[in-house]
């Protein structure tokens, strides 16, 4: 088998990837006593990762500004292809009434059992990513 070329993605490439993720799972990480990661189902609205959650750590870090790194990656396993962004900024939650009239069209609905309904935004500040190519 012969090697795969790892391929820098610029910006826009990123986010078109994040947008037309097939599942729509990413992982939010968050730093603090202990980090944690989480999985989230995503949207993405103007180059911002959306994800909703109920009250609890994700929604601490929201209401706390925290910064915080998102990471999605794609892989066919078959053909040892794939790709990978890492979105770092930070997290709040949306309370503006036209954003939130925005966010709340996005096809962004609940896969865990609660009712989801606090929308949080990750700032894309500085998004990275790779993708590994025949």
């Amino acid at each position: 088998m012969r090697g795969r070329t790892m391929e820098t993605l610029d910006r826009d490439q990123c986010i078109k990837l994040m947008e037309g993720h097939p599942a729509g799972v990413g992982r939010v990480a968050l730093a603090g006593p202990r980090p944690a990661i989480f999985p989230v189902n995503f949207a993405i609205d103007r180059g911002n990762v959306i994800f909703r959650t109920d009250r609890g750590t994700k929604f601490h870090a929201a209401v706390h500004n925290s910064f915080v790194a998102f990471e999605v990656d794609w892989v066919e396993p078959t053909w040892q292809i794939g790709w990978s962004v890492v979105v770092n900024g930070q997290a709040h939650l949306v309370t503006d009434p036209k954003e939130l009239a925005r966010v709340r069209r996005l096809p962004l609905l609940p896969w865990a059992e609660g009712e989801k309904s606090n929308f949080v935004s990750i700032e894309s500040t500085l998004i990275s990513g790779r993708r590994l190519v025949d």
